[in-house]
């Protein structure tokens, strides 16, 4: 699909802001959980999760608009070498934002608890109770979660680049819509 437009749809600009705001906390609160084990644990425990399947749901959603709609084309000046880094780190971006809630709800599965939605509402195991896969899946969900900390903070130090430095139109298709004349 060959983009015609300029800027991010109100519903991709939408999903962007409102995924980068739950990420961020959600990777606030599995550090808060890392960190510690008194009451507060549990109170986090209960958040994550529903967030968790909140963003799944999200992402999908958001795929699903990028296949319709596209993305702006990058600018004609930007380097062969940045345009193949800003494309890969989109893929890793939503490839993180898909396998994290995903392994999340097999890491619950594995240990045998359920993913409790808001209002009671459990979701079924989607892999046999194993501790060892728990193990690996608990073990992964962090090393990704890391991984994905890092590639938000290397999409935002790109947003901040073209935004201030080259001034390029890039940040500005996401932060705000066309203009009208």
């Amino acid at each position: 699909m060959t983009p015609t437009h300029t800027h991010f749809s109100p519903l991709q600009r939408l999903l962007h802001w409102t995924m980068a705001l739950l990420i961020l906390t959600m990777l606030f609160i599995g550090i808060g959980m890392v960190a510690t084990v008194s009451h507060a644990h549990a109170t986090l425990i209960a958040i994550h999760r529903p967030l968790g399947i909140a963003i799944l749901l999200l992402v999908l959603l958001r795929i699903g608009a990028r296949l319709k709609r596209g993305s702006p084309p990058l600018p004609d000046d930007m380097p062969a070498p940045q345009r193949v880094v800003a494309r890969l780190s989109h893929l890793v971006l939503y490839a993180l934002m898909l396998a994290m809630p995903l392994i999340g709800w097999a890491m619950l599965s594995a240990e045998g608890y359920p993913v409790t939605l808001f209002g009671g509402v459990h979701l079924p195991a989607i892999v046999p109770h194993d501790v060892a896969l728990f193990a690996v899946l608990r073990a992964l969900h962090t090393y990704l979660a890391l991984a994905l900390f890092l590639t938000v903070l290397g999409h935002l130090a790109a947003a901040l680049f073209h935004g201030l430095i080259r001034r390029d139109g890039v940040f500005s298709s996401m932060a705000r819509g066309a203009r009208r004349a």
